[in-house]
This record gives structure tokens, sequence and C-alpha cells, in this order.
């Protein structure tokens, strides 16, 4: 099995630690490196009274973080795995800490017995598995999104201005509104910029979208907003979405007891208009005498489900004919707008966890690539500052990333693009932001999800001639070194997708040694060989940086007497094959272009490359 990112980050980080004396800096790679063994920390954030903390609540499952203003509501506050279930440490600003535990309930006190302007952070252990791959991080609410600076950004959202000392990704609350005007997506946009965000990591939350009295059913207009907020912040988020946090809440954290469910059980039974006219104020709802429900429970059901949540819990009620609270907790939970149906990739609070979760070892190694560069830029003198000089060699992200990092190649280039170092069209803007979206092939090239892998292989080779023409173009410059990435992944796709086509005509008989005379017929006379300079490709087999499947592949260009032995098919396979094989050849050998070779080996690859896409582009048309 390939190393992936996280574990070739971890292996550096472990190299450079031994090589440091200066005990700060060993310190510091140690820290890079332990953050790529913990959990995932997603920062929760968001302007004050936007639900964020409603939303905490319910990604937690738990009703931990108050609603309510407070002390701790001015506290970062960091939700992560422990099995002393409810312990509190509070780290003060000195170093020092205090301890204390949760409330009954799982509730956060109001008061920790030390000044709160003293509290740096508080962490909160919770014996929930969710929390062994994403911690959560409960921010202080703000007025608005400006910050001057990056360390002013980092200190509101994370605690401190530390460059050690942030999340890994951030779901930001938004208050509900019926535009994004130009002020607010670029406050938007400078605030995520500024605490190392981008489309990878962000995901960018409508809160309470039931909020506007003058819609029955608030969601075919809050799906049409967080559609235009996507359209409108794209390179800067994942996915914008609308939640009702309210009921996800409740749903999740403080579900309706069999008091609350009678209640609504009660008000099922009045006349539809009648009720209505009573909820079109909730100051009435709560008062008014002649209701058959006693006015603190209807306080506690405005509080905990307000005038959508009791309409919804209602009209369940009378559909069903039962008030059962489990089944009202699944109906809230759907209405809320939290989960995804199926398995969605997008379009929901638990959609962005669920692609957070997946990603969560490429997002580490994106964050530890980001400190251990920063770490490179620090001053030091003598063996240090060359080990220092070492790492920043490694890392440079002025040049495409080594072949061993290959699985941020596209969170990389989705970064770019959101600096503006990476210029593109509309077309490969919305190319690039697929494939940084969806982790299906098919998806992230726009096809629908039953394509085959003939057309993945296809649209991907379609889409792979675009970026190679911007690489070329841009040679040198970031923009040109990122777009090579991008081809890089693309040509990955191209191959597997051709491999799986291989394995399907191998399965369904189609291999030359079970051919019957049609096939033949079909085009499997011996093809010419291409002519190649063998002097070139042994120069390139003899590279270390040329796996040994590959260095297979060249010893049969040489020794081939037909094309399609040459390309390692069999012999007089049809020409669709042939320009099948060449394809996937080009696409195996385009990645050698990105690796460590002599100028006289890497022309002999590009060179290589180029026959296989002629090869492929000639016969794959059945001409």
């Amino acid at each position: 099995m390939n190393a992936g990112p996280a574990d070739l980050l971890r292996g550096l980080c472990d190299t450079i630690a031994a090589r440091l004396s200066g005990a700060e800096l060993r310190e510091r790679v140690r820290q890079v490196r332990a953050g790529l063994d913990a959990p995932l920390r997603v920062a929760v954030a968001g302007a004050v009274s936007s639900g964020k903390s409603t939303l905490v609540n319910a990604l937690l499952g738990l009703p931990v973080a108050p609603v309510d203003a407070g002390e701790c509501t001015f506290v970062v506050t960091q939700y992560e795995y422990g099995e002393d279930d409810g312990h509190i440490t509070a780290e003060l600003t000195d170093g020092g800490a205090v301890h204390s535990r949760l409330l009954p309930g799982h509730r956060l006190p109001a008061e920790f017995g030390v000044d709160v302007a003293r509290i740096r952070r508080l962490r909160v252990t919770l014996d929930l598995p969710s929390l062994r791959t994403i911690t959560i991080v409960d921010t202080p609410g703000m007025n608005t999104v400006t910050v001057a600076n990056e360390r002013a950004a980092r200190s509101m959202l994370f605690g401190s201005g530390d460059e050690d000392d942030r999340a890994q990704a951030m779901i930001y609350v938004l208050r509900y509104v019926q535009k994004f005007d130009d002020t607010t997506l670029a406050e938007f946009r400078g605030l995520t910029d500024a605490c190392g965000m981008s489309c990878v990591n962000t995901l960018a939350v409508l809160g309470q979208v039931d909020r506007r009295g003058d819609e029955g059913d608030p969601w075919p207009t809050a799906r049409r907003l967080a559609a235009k907020g996507y359209a409108d912040l794209r390179t800067s988020v994942f996915d914008v979405v609308p939640v009702i946090g309210l009921l996800a809440e409740t749903a999740r954290a403080r579900p309706l007891d069999a008091g609350d469910a009678a209640a609504l059980a009660a008000l099922a039974g009045l006349d539809e208009d009648d009720l209505e006219d009573y909820l079109l104020d909730l100051d009435d709802f709560r008062t008014a005498p002649e209701l058959p429900v006693p006015a603190e429970v209807r306080h506690r059901l405005v509080e905990r489900l307000h005038r959508y949540g009791i309409t919804s819990a209602v009209e369940a009620v009378r559909a069903t004919g039962t008030a059962d609270p489990g089944a009202l907790a699944a109906h809230l939970l759907e209405r809320s707008g939290y989960a995804s149906a199926g398995r969605a990739a997008t379009g929901s609070v638990a959609a962005g966890i669920a692609h957070f979760a997946r990603r969560a070892d490429q997002l580490k190694a994106l964050d530890a690539l980001t400190r251990l560069r920063a770490i490179a830029r620090t001053p030091a003198l003598g063996a240090d500052r060359a080990t220092l000089d070492a790492l920043a060699a490694q890392l440079d992200e002025n040049r495409p990333i080594a072949t061993t990092l290959g699985g941020l190649r596209i969170f990389t280039a989705a970064e770019a693009l959101g600096r503006g170092t990476l210029v593109l069209n509309e077309e490969m803007t919305a190319e690039l932001l697929r494939l940084a979206r969806h982790d299906e092939p098919a998806e992230q090239l726009g096809l629908p999800p039953g394509a085959t892998p003939a057309e993945v292989a296809a649209a991907a080779t379609a889409a792979s001639m675009r970026w190679r023409t911007l690489a070329m173009m841009s040679e040198g410059r970031t923009g040109g070194h990122r777009a090579r990435d991008v081809l890089t992944v693309l040509e990955d796709l191209v191959s597997a997708a051709l491999d799986e086509v291989a394995l399907e005509e191998a399965a369904h008989g189609t291999a030359q040694g079970e051919r019957g005379p049609s096939a033949s017929a079909g085009g499997g006379e011996a093809l010419p060989p291409v002519r190649v300079d063998p002097a070139a490709i042994e120069a390139l087999r003899a590279s270390p940086m040329v796996p040994a499947d590959d260095r297979r592949a060249l010893e049969l260009l040489l020794a081939g007497a037909e094309l399609a032995t040459q390309l390692g098919a069999p012999p007089g396979a049809p020409r669709a094959e042939v320009a099948g094989y060449a394809a996937a050849l080009g696409a195996r050998f385009r990645t050698l272009t990105h690796r460590p070779l002599s100028l006289r080996q890497r022309r002999a690859a590009e060179t290589l490359c180029e026959a296989y896409e002629t090869i492929w582009a000639h016969y794959g048309d059945g001409s």
C-alpha cells in the first residue's frame, strides 16, 4: 500500500527533528508531527446571534454549548475525545490550568472559578466516537467578519495568534440574509485567507433560515440563496448550505419528551386556521389562556422549535395520527436540513462534516505543509540553518508537489485559485472545483453517477488537454506548477479508468486468446511499430526514478515487432484496444516528468508521452 501524504510528512518531521539541535525548533516540528496524529480540528465560527451554538450542539449531539449570552460564550471552547467524559480544563493565559466538570445533562457551568479574562481556552473531553476523528472548536461570536491582520483573526477564532494554534477546517455560520453584498463577500474572503482557510476546508452555513415570517415553507428561498451564495463564494468555500440549527439541536441534542409530544398532539387537534393565527404572534401563542396546552409547555415549545418547528411537528402528527417522540425527532431532523438524503457529497451540514472526515488526513497534511514552511523560514545558524534550508527545498510551493505528496495536488491548486495565483477561465474553474469537492471520478468530471470507465477516461483525457496547454503556457510560474498538479490528477484518472476498461473486457472474454474470427476482422491486423530513439529509452530505463513496471514497458517498446506488442497488448489487437493501451501508458509516463530526472531523461520521457498520445489520437477513433 502506498503511503499517503500524512504518513510521508510524519517521516519528514521525524527526520528533521532528529537533525535539529535547537530545542525550540525541535519542539515546533514535533508539534506538527503530533497534529498529524490528532483528530482534525474543525472550528465553528460565526456572527453574534447567528445560531452558531445551536449548530455546535447539533454536531455534538449534546446540549453542551450555551445558547444564551454568558461568560463562556466569550471563550474558545474545544470539544475533544476523552474517556473522562465531562472533564473541563481551563487553559490560562499565564500557562496555568484550572480543572472542573460539566454539570448534569452535559452542560457547561456558568463559572470556572477564575476570571474569564484569564482563560485562553476551554478544553472539554467527551466520550463520543465521532470525536475520535474530528475535534470541534467553538469560537466566540463576532459582530463583524472584518479583521485587521492574520494574528488578530487567529486569536479571534482559535484563542491565540500563534501559527501553531489554529484549526485545520472551518464551519462559518452566516446570518440568513436576502443577498450577499460586496462588503460581506470581501470581508468573508479576507477572514478565510487570514486564517489559512480555502475552498477545500471551509463550509459556509446559512443559519436560522426559518425566521422569515412571510414564508410558510422557507426551504425554496433558502436553497436558492445558498446556491447563489456558493456561486459568489465558490473559490473560498467547499459549499454553502442552509440549516435550521434550532431544529437540528432539538432533534439531536435535546429530544422532545412524552409531555412535549402530548402537547403537540393537543395542538394538532385545533382548527388548522386557528392554530396558524395563534402562531403569527408567538407572544400570543405563549400567553393565550384558551389553548389546550399549559403556558409553560408552550413557552418550552417555542424555545425549542420556534414557529416553523411547531408547525412542522403538528403537520407530522396530523399526517400519521401519532405523536411518538422518536418519530418526531426524525421528522424534525429531516426538516432542519442538517442531513443529506442518501450519501450526497454536498448540500448539508452532515455532508460537509463527512467531507472533512473523509479527507481528514489530507487536510491535516495540508496544514502541516503550511506550518513546516513557516518553520523553514525561521532564523537559524549553522547546521540548523542548513537543515531548514533543506526542508524548504523539499516543500517549495513554487515547484510541482513531489510525487509522494500527490494526494494534495488538487487541494493546493484550489488554494492557489482562491489566492489568485492560478487564473482560470469559467470552464476550468468549474473543473477544478468539481475535482476538489467530490471523491468519485464521474462526479469529479461532471458526468452522471452511472458513467462507464470509458466515458470517464474520455472526459478526463479531454480535460487533460486543456490543463496541459495551460501548464505549458505558464511554465516556470506558480500558476503553471499548479496547472501541472491538476494535469497529473487527470492523467491518473485516465489511467485508472482505462485499467477498469481492460478488466471489463477481460471479464467478458474479449482478450485476444478468446476472440473469434470476427474480432480479428474488425481490426486485428498487425500495425506498424512506432520508431523510438533506443539510446534515449535506455537512458530513461537507467533512472532509479522509473518504477519496475515502467522499465518493463520500456523494454517492450524496444523489443516489440509490431505496435500492439510494443505497448504490451496482445499481437494483432484491434486498433481501439491499441489506442487504450497507448492512452494508459501516456498517463503513466506523464508522471515521470514531475520527478527529478536528468535533462536528457526528462526530454526522453516527454517525447515518449507525446508518442503515446499521438497513437491514442490516431487509432482511438478507429481510423
